[in-house]
């Protein structure tokens, strides 16, 4: 549950000229020292209904 906690944290506070891929999670949770695979980070992402790095630019234009 902390994990999907930070993955949350880490995409609330992205920018949108950054999105953040689910391989760009991994490395920054690998940096915090957490040991994760790229498909449970998606697994955890779209648990948390977030749409993926490809979808999100489309909502930051939209303003949603």
């Amino acid at each position: 549950e902390a994990v999907r906690h930070l993955i949350k944290l880490m995409i609330d506070v992205e920018n949108a000229n950054d999105i953040l891929s689910d391989d760009k999670l991994v490395d920054k949770l690998k940096d915090d020292g957490i040991d994760i695979a790229r498909r449970t980070v998606a697994k955890y992402r779209e648990s948390l209904r977030i749409p993926s790095s490809v979808e999100r630019p489309r909502i930051f234009a939209s303003g949603s």
